[in-house]
């Protein structure tokens, strides 16, 4: 019997194919594990792009872990979220290195960030990075021990916002489904800002499986990417 080398690596990440948020970081500052996160149960990807458990996880994946916290944030401030193989996975098991993808960072402004229903209209992308033509994110995301920080816009209203981060593995991706989407959602209080509106998309609704970020053959030598979604928003 054969197998071809994306069968090879598919095989060998099975151990420790998973990932998920499990901290919350402002300005450097760990806000304790877990907390302010909403968090399911379990570390496995949501696969369907028309979900509604594309938003903030759910599904396959019971949330079973709210916290009744919210973190403030200053309009301007640093934010970084720590992905690790489990929710208790220690600095260097973040996610196999063969779920190479890109990682975005959304919002969405809410009532109430701890009680309210994750929105699926008013989303707004405040970061992306995809690959550059030998590195991905997920390889910066391994190297940096499971984080990535982003920027809040300073000139945004503030109030409660659901921050979600999200990594898209692209190892089964060839056809549709098969790229894996692993996201969860930070309750989050942004104090300070201004008053502009950013352009939102809904969640489900961003992304179509025949996106080119989405159905994507990471095997075949592509040195470009078009990351899914929307553009970031700046101020």
């Amino acid at each position: 019997m054969k197998f071809s080398v994306a069968s090879a690596l598919l095989a060998a990440a099975s151990v420790s194919a998973h990932t998920i948020i499990d901290e919350l970081y402002v300005n450097g500052v760990s806000q304790g594990l877990h907390n302010c996160l909403r968090l399911p149960s379990y570390d496995g990807p949501i696969t369907d792009v028309t979900s509604g458990d594309i938003t903030c996880n759910g599904g396959p994946n019971p949330l079973n872990t709210v916290s009744k916290n919210v973190c403030g944030v200053a309009a301007g401030s640093q934010v970084s979220l720590r992905w690790g193989h489990t929710l208790d996975s220690g600095p260097n098991d973040v996610i196999d290195a063969s779920h190479k993808g890109p990682i975005m960072v959304y919002m969405a402004k809410v009532s109430d960030a701890v009680n309210s229903a994750p929105p699926t209209s008013g989303w707004f992308k405040i970061y992306e990075d995809g690959y550059n033509g030998s590195q991905w994110a997920v390889d910066k995301l391994i190297a940096n021990g499971g984080k990535v920080t982003v920027t809040i816009p300073s000139c945004i209203p503030a109030g409660d916002y659901l921050l979600r981060g999200e990594l898209v593995a692209l190892h089964a991706a060839g056809s549709y489904p098969g790229a894996q989407f692993y996201m969860e959602c930070a309750q989050i209080r942004v104090t300070g800002g201004g008053s502009k509106a950013p352009a939102t998309v809904s969640l489900p609704g961003a992304y179509k499986g025949s996106d080119p970020g989405i159905t994507f053959n990471l095997y075949a030598g592509a040195k470009t990417y078009t990351i899914p979604g929307p553009r970031p928003f700046t101020c």
